[in-house]
Parts: structure tokens; sequence; C-alpha cells
């Protein structure tokens, strides 16, 4: 398996996404190589970037704190990508970066000509509203 494919295999999003379909994904996700110090996500925002880390190390910020630092084989965006609502965090690269982008407009063009892919998203994301669902007290 190409790397690109590996990486996207790993994200939740895309876990019940056949092989045909995980080609097709990695057919219009773009690698990028991103210098220190580039804000990728700015908090509050509306940008619908995806982005799968192949080398570098990303930190994530939410309010101007630090909550979390990304590395290699790490992804952030999902929930952008889908609904290019605003964003949680802003994230910033701390090193130079290779990055596997994907843009929304080329994923949603995607999803509306494999339907197999939109409805494999569509299960991850119901099978991840079940899992918070369950973890959920009454």
């Amino acid at each position: 398996m190409q790397p690109n494919l590996m990486l996207l295999s790993q994200v939740p999003l895309f876990a019940g996404v056949g092989p045909e379909g995980l080609e097709e994904i990695a057919g219009i996700a773009r690698e990028k190589d991103v210098p220190a110090g580039t804000v990728l996500t700015h908090e509050g925002r509306h940008e619908g970037y995806f982005f799968v880390v192949i080398e570098g190390i990303i930190r994530i910020e939410r309010g101007g704190q630090t909550i979390n630092t990304l590395g290699p084989g790490d992804f952030l965006g999902e929930i952008a990508l889908l609904d290019d609502g605003p964003r949680t965090a802003t994230a910033t690269t701390e090193t130079p970066c290779r990055l596997l982008s994907l843009m929304p407009e080329q994923f949603h063009q995607l999803m509306i000509d494999l339907p197999t892919v939109q409805t494999a998203l569509l299960q991850s994301v119901a099978q991840h509203l079940r899992k918070l669902d369950d973890e959920t007290p009454i």
C-alpha cells in the first residue's frame, strides 16, 4: 500500500471506506511542504481544509492556550472538511512540515460522484455519535 493510502486508511473518518474509495480520496489529496511558523487553521474561521501530518510537528491552540501537539500520522480538520463550520482551534506548524491536504470542494464532489464513499463516511460519523452517546451519562 502506498504511503498516502496508508495514512488516509488510519483516519477514523475514513475507516469504512473501501480500497477503491481510499484511492479516489488519495487522488485528490495533495502533498505540501510548509515552513515552521505557518498558521494552518484559525480558531473561529470557516476553513474546510483537512490535513494529515506526514512529517513535522503542529501545535494546536484554543483560546491562546496550547491544548495538543500533532506529529506524523496525526490529522486535523475532519469536522470542518464535512461541514465547513468554524474552526475549533488554531493550528500552527512548530517545525517544517510535510502535509497531505484535502480541499472541501473536491472532497464534496468526490462524495457526490462516489455514493459508497459518502455512505461510509455517514456510517463512520454515526458510529462516533453512538459512542459519544454511550459515554454520556443520562
